[in-house]
């Protein structure tokens, strides 16, 4: 008989295409993953992938078991959605995946009220720039800043997010524009809309600090480093000071998500509807 995991990490190689892909999504190390494959290989007697010195590809009989393997990892995830207590009157966890700093600054301080009300729902907030996967039951419920495509999850739009560019004040008042420096995010966050907004103004000026991490920025912006594009609640709690008019912003909608077969269960359901309470409105 073939074993469930095996099938579960040759899943997971299929989709990411090689072994280190595959180890960061099942959170374990590559020797690992590698060890699962060969012992379904062995298990099937077949090959199922060619191994490339960059990128595993699958042989015919690999694309045949892994379609198989998907589908049969589809309905485990779908019965794990449906193992969520439906009753608000039973204890429940709730797994939340949020950007960072909006999961410390806008959600994390409104818990405290929300479970006040909702006593039976617990939290379990991930805080990942990453885009977790709600199919295969990663979170329960997502905010995102850019709207999912998956037609199996519920969307609904929770809030605006304004950026504006955002300096010390010393840092703003003691430079000509000419000097002002940028602090961007670096090549892993380089296609995000204000990224590229912030670019466009910054022209042949310097780059003064990339991070791949919003909260540097801000602290970056609040020692007096240079000018970063930021939300304006976070602009706003770093005490910095916006640059330019109000006309010159750029909004991105933020989204609240789950998978459809929740869409009635009352305790994931009531976790979205705060979520949407948390992000801010546009001005």
């Amino acid at each position: 008989m073939l074993d469930w995991d095996d099938l579960r990490f040759f899943v997971a190689l299929a989709d990411e295409g090689s072994l280190s892909a595959a180890a960061r999504r099942l959170k374990v190390d590559h020797a690992t993953v590698a060890r699962r494959i060969a012992a379904l290989e062995a298990r099937v007697n077949a090959r199922l992938v060619d191994r490339r010195p960059r990128r595993y590809l699958l042989t015919a009989e690999g694309t045949r078991i892994a379609d198989h393997a998907r589908r049969m990892e589809a309905e485990v995830f779908a019965l794990e959605r449906g193992t969520i207590p439906a009753d608000a009157a039973r204890m429940v966890e709730v797994s939340v995946s949020a950007p960072p700093m909006i999961a410390l600054t806008l959600v994390t301080p409104r818990i405290p009220a929300f479970q006040a009300e909702h006593p039976q729902i617990r939290f379990r907030l991930l805080a990942e720039a990453r885009h977790v996967s709600l199919v295969r039951r990663e979170a329960d419920v997502a905010l995102r800043l850019s709207r999912p495509t998956d037609p199996t999850l519920v969307i609904r739009k929770a809030g605006t997010m304004r950026y504006r560019l955002y300096a010390a004040r010393s840092y703003a008042e003691g430079r000509a524009p000419e000097d002002h420096g940028f602090i961007a995010f670096d090549e892993t966050l380089r296609d995000t809309p204000q990224q590229h907004w912030m670019k466009g103004i910054a022209g042949a000026r310097e780059i003064v600090l990339t991070t791949n991490d919003l909260g540097v920025q801000c602290a970056a912006a609040a020692a007096g480093l240079g000018i970063a594009a930021l939300p304006e609640f976070l602009g706003e709690l770093y005490g910095l000071c916006p640059l330019g008019d109000a006309a010159q912003h750029i909004d991105r909608d933020a989204f609240v998500t789950y998978h459809a077969d929740l869409r009635n269960n009352r305790a994931v359901t009531d976790v979205a509807g705060f979520l949407a309470t948390c992000l801010p409105r546009p001005r």
